[in-house]
């Protein structure tokens, strides 16, 4: 019977060791977590450019290798049709800098001319946004803040 016991004791420890290291390697493999975006509109005024500014805090346990950043108009082919990683990696890139222990706040400006502007489609607009960590994880939020172009 204590032999039983014994087996049961040893078996039991093999699997909570394993679920433990399942749970470490997972936690290890989060994708990483985007906070605090915003994104600021500002059209081009009698004979200055305006902009586009999008922030964000993005927190990765390994680090951030890119931020990717799209801006689209709702009325548009994408609204149809869903954002896929492999599409924005080809996006361009925001400049991220330290800003915590796992985080960085990164940010995107883009200048916007007359012409840009009188192109562009009036309306809501959506920031798309891949983030990218070290460990090669990633996260797409195809909606991670809206703003207007009036």
């Amino acid at each position: 019977m204590s032999r039983r016991i014994a087996l049961s004791v040893v078996a039991g420890a093999v699997v909570l060791a394993g679920a433990g290291a399942f749970v470490l390697a997972h936690a290890a493999d989060r994708a990483p977590a985007l906070t605090h975006s915003t994104a600021r509109y500002s059209a081009p005024d009698g004979g200055r450019d305006g902009s586009l500014t999008f922030s964000t805090e993005v927190t990765a346990s390994s680090g951030i290798k890119s931020l990717k950043v799209l801006a689209w108009p709702e009325k548009s082919s994408l609204s149809a049709k869903q954002l896929t990683a492999k599409e924005m990696a080809q996006a361009e890139p925001a400049r991220c800098k330290p800003a915590g222990a796992d985080t960085v706040r990164c940010v995107y400006t883009a200048t916007v001319t007359a012409d840009d502007a009188a192109s562009s489609p009036r309306g809501s607009w959506h920031v798309a946004v891949l983030a990218t960590a070290d460990d090669g994880t990633t996260t797409l939020d195809t909606k991670a803040v809206d703003f207007t172009v009036g």
